[in-house]
């Protein structure tokens, strides 16, 4: 069995599921909309650009999980994906899990946005391993701070291999479908990478490289 592994902003999705939350939290006025609005944009900016930090961004988006009972945090993330993620769900997309799915592959989503985000949409996608930016909780409440490794990056290459050590996997034959030049070393990795609708970046990258330049839009 090979690993077919998936980011999930912008590549499985027809969006950053990250930056939809930020705009949900807004027009619902769970916070405040003028302030929150400019820094989730400036975020989401450095992130397109390359330039984010990583763990000032995550001390800002994750405070409010911290602010809330998971009760209610769970009612507005079932709003969230009525609202902002089955919208943005690309058919292509589930075609393109469907196939590995078929063919006995492994499947995994790896991406730098929060579990509490992303793990009600790997569910519905059908995934059941997913690698992504971890909160923490105590006495089943979140803490609003992040534990382990950001899920970004060089972290993505760095949780990866320690999930294949731990679980006795290697990654022969496996593919990893990305948008993002943030996803370079992991690209880098893989047997079969597959760059899907591409930043510039990543597009000039894989045209030089020769890998595969596909479309799920």
């Amino acid at each position: 069995m090979s690993l077919a592994i998936f980011d999930l902003d912008n590549t499985l999705l027809g969006g950053d599921s990250d930056h939809a939350w930020g705009e949900f939290i807004v027009a619902h006025r769970i916070v405040d909309p003028d302030e929150y609005k400019a820094r989730n944009d400036q975020f989401f900016n450095d992130y397109l650009a390359g330039r984010l930090d990583i763990r000032v961004y995550l001390n800002f988006c994750l405070q409010l999980l911290g602010e809330h009972p998971t009760e209610q945090l769970d009612v507005w993330h079932q709003q969230f994906m009525q609202e902002k993620i089955l919208p943005i769900v690309l058919p292509k997309a589930l075609a393109l899990i469907e196939r590995h799915r078929q063919a006995g592959d492994t499947l995994m989503i790896i991406t730098a946005t929060n579990r509490f985000i992303t793990g009600p949409i790997a569910r519905h996608l059908g995934i059941d391993l997913l690698l992504a930016t971890e909160c923490e909780r105590q006495d089943g409440r979140y803490t609003g701070q992040t534990t382990d490794i950001p899920c970004f990056r060089e972290g993505k290459v760095t949780r990866l291999e320690r999930w294949l050590l731990e679980n006795n996997r290697t990654l022969e034959g496996s593919y990893f479908y990305s948008d993002s030049h943030n996803d370079l070393p992991l690209l880098g990795m893989v047997d079969n990478p597959v760059a899907v609708d591409p930043d510039d970046t990543l597009r000039a990258h894989a045209e030089a490289q020769g890998w595969p330049v596909i479309s799920l839009r």
